[in-house]
């Protein structure tokens, strides 16, 4: 695979702009070598810190070999690694297809056919598993993402709890991603951080993107908000370290289909099995404008990311915030999300 050239190392311009009450400073760079975004004329980043009570917050948008950055605090660079929670999931649903097209998997099969130890998961498919419609009870519930568990035993604490819903129902998981995570050691005799370091992370280069195992902390450089945590709290479900620019570039990669064949990708972005929710991996937003993007989000250890991006990986954005769960989140992302793809540049 081809790896993605990173975005232009220039800066064109930086300057300070100041953006609704409270003062907050944006700081933009705006790089220029082609085309591609530019700073959008509504500076809807601040609410992330004055409306969401987020600390601070910063964005990368990159279009081709052109993007621009901004920052509520200097603290923040786009250099910095973040813990990127859920996102992860877009990893461990990616290679979990990739296995399917080499005929090494069926989505169609029982988990059990993989885990054959696991009970009470019989009626259960791998696809099920990838859309969140198993019904699976979500361990975090009890952990709170405190507690460091292994893999098996978030399984027997799920399958130990009633269902949360039916099967075939979606209803957002954790365990379903911890469980494919155990898939993928048991097909290819390797964890899931090696096969994704394997299969995704080297080919395209990602050099600020890893999966810690058992290190607590963050490598440097990273923002305020990277405290300890052991990364068994979240396992498969989350444990991804990364940047803003690894992460816009791993979804401009995918979507252009650098990373699966084309029958492949639609199975990934088809949401009829979850209601329209959720694909395999990452969910759909229709913005206003009639643009649909796609990604996925993640919280963790006091830090928020979202990463959208266009069908066709051609634009994507990644923003982050310096604390886990936002005021008014929805209605705030979808300004931040409308102001980078709905309008004109």
């Amino acid at each position: 695979m081809v790896a993605r050239t990173a975005e232009g190392t220039s800066v064109a311009a930086l300057r300070t702009l100041l953006a609704i009450p409270l003062t907050v400073a944006v700081i933009w760079l705006a790089q220029t070598n082609g085309a591609g975004p530019t700073a959008p004329a509504d500076d809807t980043l601040p609410l992330l810190v004055t409306r969401g009570k987020a600390p601070s917050a910063a964005l990368l948008a990159t279009a081709g070999t052109a993007g621009h950055f901004a920052t509520t605090s200097p603290r923040l660079t786009r250099s910095d690694h973040l813990r990127a929670g859920s996102i992860t999931k877009t990893f461990i649903a990616t290679v979990i297809l990739q296995l399917a097209v080499e005929h090494r998997l069926k989505l169609s099969a029982h988990v059990t056919t993989y885990l054959p130890t696991l009970r009470g998961v019989g009626d259960l498919t791998v696809r099920s598993l990838l859309t969140q419609t198993s019904g699976l009870y979500d361990f975090t519930a009890a952990t709170h993402g405190r507690i460091p568990l292994a893999p098996q035993t978030v399984a027997e604490l799920a399958v130990s709890e009633p269902r949360t819903t039916r099967p075939g129902t979606w209803s957002y998981s954790n365990t379903n991603y911890v469980l494919l995570g155990m898939i993928i050691h048991q097909v290819t005799g390797r964890s899931y951080a090696s096969e994704v370091r394997r299969r995704v992370i080297d080919p395209l280069h990602l050099t600020g993107t890893s999966f810690p195992g058992t290190r607590t902390t963050v490598p440097r450089p990273h923002g305020p908000d990277a405290v300890r945590l052991d990364p068994r709290t979240a396992g498969a479900s989350g444990e991804l370290i990364s940047t803003l620019p690894d992460l816009n570039r791993f979804y401009a990669a995918l979507l252009e289909g650098r990373l699966l064949p084309p029958a492949a990708l639609r199975t990934m972005l088809n949401t009829r099995p979850a209601n329209g929710h959720y694909g395999m991996g990452l969910y759909p937003e229709k913005l206003p404008c009639g643009t649909t993007v796609w990604g996925h989000n993640g919280r963790i250890a006091h830090t928020y990311v979202r990463t959208a991006a266009t069908r066709t990986g051609s634009q994507v954005v990644t923003y982050r915030t310096t604390k886990a769960t936002l005021s008014h989140s929805t209605s705030i992302e979808r300004r931040v999300l409308e102001s980078e793809f709905c309008t004109s540049t």
